[in-house]
């Protein structure tokens, strides 16, 4: 109670002082309502980061000024957007719903002829399109576009903001809804502001972590885990030209922000609304788990990482409600759904689902995946998962250890098992893959590859094998099918309809060579829709089944707003769940996850098969090799 007296006491004299006077009343009145709705939580969060400063109150003075302009430069039609959204807030759970994450070089070349995939994106029903980061980034290595230079230029490579901004509505106006990255746990060390520390401005020193001596790195470093130890040791790097060492997690030409400094945050909020007022209608948060350091912790998922989420969302409602955020945290179960809130990210990748369906694929065994879904999948019913098999990052295990120990599954030799059967270290693997980011200390590492060539078809096709092709054609419909129907966005990587498979040109580049990663960052060429589109081919059967889900999940309102109950079954190849719509109706999905054929009772009498057009009328219901149902 005090702190909401508090936040009314300093809301009154904020607005004593602010300057409206370029707004219309209906805008100002519009504004001030939404101030007064979210100001509260926007400040407990703040006062919670930063109260104890002496300038807070300069601070949050600053804040609402940046907000007030953010709105100002809104257009009208991005107004309407919000009173839609605000009307409609969970259209992001409806059946409709069909992602799609790209590079805009890999897929179409640059903005201009990215607006000409339109029909084709049409043709498949994406209503989500992510576009990865396009911003400006130093030449050469940037982390595929992670490392930002500058948040308000789009790579000239690619285009310019108004090329971006003409597409963003342009896609919206034909149902498409864009999705920028928000690369806000740190920038490139080419960006102005570390430019500015680099010639040893005091202020935006402050903006970074940067030292004078590895005195306080060392310490930090004891709690401290390594993201890429084949780049380089450690998550510190000197700068020669600021000569301090500067935080950097991920690459030495990304430096970690200082949260801590309340500057930054009205600094990275400016930047965040000028990416919204581009017209995107959801914001990746790239790396969160790391955007707040204590010393003796691990710096991840730290309680004011979430206050910091809190805040940003609270600038959003503001400005731009329209707008929904899109966890990216790739760690422990537990933790992710900590993330997923409608006060912090109403969407969030399901790294879970991702890992152990290749995890099933593997051991053709599905209790660790139906019991880790049972603990880990419900979340609130206003958010979402974004369901997804493959992207432009690496396959992490990111498990729960506990559920393992109870299945009698040694974690970390199951982490080592699979990591082996997915970089093709492992006698009998039907796999295609690479490592990435292996440790030369622990020999840890992570597997990459494109979904096509994890899942079986680059073997099968060198090896002329039409069993195998068969088995690896099943294995990337199902787990499609399965994302498809298990309750959220189901996001697809470009190039995974046409079933692409690695691309290991990358070892040639001298900018990509470290990274293993481009090896399932494929270019979209026309040869390969054609071989999509032509009559018999493997590319053409994953296409052409594809497409039939995606028009059945349309039509289907429980695969929308509804619940999703895990089942065990007979068999422990077989995995399982059940959609209940609000209105009661019921979709119940079977997965084989072996190469088999397998028999259970059937509970399913007189229920009709969906995908394979057949009413079950037996007393054992039949599983092909890798089949999938979808049974109502």
């Amino acid at each position: 109670m005090k702190s909401e007296q508090e936040a009314a006491k300093a809301l009154t004299k904020i607005l004593q002082q602010l300057d409206t006077k370029a707004l219309c009343a209906s805008e100002k009145k519009q504004f001030v309502a939404r101030l007064e709705t979210h100001f509260p939580a926007l400040f407990a969060s703040l006062i919670e980061l930063y109260g104890e400063r002496y300038d807070f109150f300069y601070y949050l003075q600053q804040i609402v000024n940046t907000l007030l302009t953010g709105y100002q430069q809104r257009d009208e039609h991005l107004h309407q957007l919000d009173s839609k959204r605000l009307a409609e807030p969970l259209w992001y759970r409806h059946q409709n719903m069909l992602g799609m994450a790209c590079y805009v070089d890999l897929f179409a070349g640059d903005l201009k002829k990215l607006q000409k995939k339109l029909p084709y994106l049409q043709e498949l029903g994406i209503t989500y399109l992510h576009l990865m980061p396009l911003y400006a980034a130093p030449k050469g290595d940037s982390d595929g576009g992670y490392a930002v230079s500058d948040y308000r230029q789009v790579n000239p490579s690619l285009g310019d903001m108004a090329q971006l901004k003409s597409l963003c509505r342009t896609f919206s106006e034909a149902g498409i809804s864009v999705v920028l990255d928000f690369v806000f746990n740190h920038t490139s060390d080419e960006h102005p502001w570390a430019e500015a520390a680099k010639q040893g401005d005091s202020d935006y020193q402050q903006f970074y972590y940067m030292f004078d001596d590895r005195q306080e790195p060392d310490q930090y470093e004891q709690n401290l885990r390594e993201i890429f130890p084949q780049v380089r040791r450690g998550n510190f790097s000197f700068s020669p030209e600021a000569n301090k060492w500067v935080w950097t997690t991920f690459n030495s030409f990304q430096w970690d922000l200082n949260y801590s400094n309340p500057e930054v945050f009205n600094a990275i909020t400016g930047e965040m609304l000028f990416l919204a007022n581009q017209g995107c209608e959801a914001l990746r948060l790239d790396a969160l788990a790391f955007i707040w350091k204590e010393k003796g912790t691990s710096c991840e998922n730290q309680p004011k990482a979430h206050t910091l989420i809190r805040a940003f969302n609270a600038c959003l409602q503001i400005v731009a409600p329209a707008l929904v955020f899109k966890s990216e945290a790739i760690v422990h179960p537990d933790e992710v759904v900590k993330y997923i809130h409608k006060d912090e990210c109403q969407l969030s990748y399901n790294p879970l689902l991702m890992a152990l369906l290749w995890e099933s694929l593997a051991t053709r065994k599905t209790e660790l995946l139906t019991r880790s879904m049972q603990k880990s999948f419900s979340i609130e019913p206003d958010c979402a998962w974004v369901n997804y098999i493959r992207c432009h990052d690496d396959i992490g295990w990111t498990f729960d250890d506990q559920v393992a120990h109870e299945l009698a599954i040694d974690p970390q030799g199951h982490r080592h098992f699979l990591n082996r059967f997915y970089t093709g270290r492992f006698p009998g693997s039907f796999a295609h893959g690479v490592p990435f980011a292996e440790n030369p200390s622990t020999g840890d590492c992570r597997a990459c590859g494109s979904l096509a060539s994890l899942a079986g078809l680059e073997q099968a096709l060198e090896k002329q094998d039409k069993e195998l092709l068969e088995h690896a054609i099943r294995r990337i419909l199902l787990m499609h099918g399965i994302i498809l129907s298990v309750g959220g966005v189901p996001l697809l990587y470009a190039g995974d309809e046409l079933a692409l498979l690695n691309d290991y040109s990358y070892r040639e580049h001298p900018h990509r060579s470290h990274d293993e990663r481009w090896v399932q960052r494929i270019p979209f060429r026309p040869q390969d829709y054609k071989k999509a589109t032509t009559a018999g081919t493997p590319q053409q059967q994953v296409y052409q089944g594809l497409q039939q889900m995606i028009k059945l999940r349309k039509e289907m309102p429980v695969l929308g707003q509804s619940g999703t109950e895990f089942i065990q079954l007979a068999s422990p190849h077989l995995f399982a769940f059940v959609r209940t719509g609000e209105q009661g109706e019921r979709l119940t999905v079977v997965a084989n996850f072996s190469e088999h054929p397998l028999e259970i009772p059937n509970l399913w009498q007189g229920q009709q098969d969906l995908l394979n057009s057949e009413t079950l009328t037996e007393d054992k219901l039949s599983m092909a090799p890798y089949q999938l149902r979808w049974l109502q």
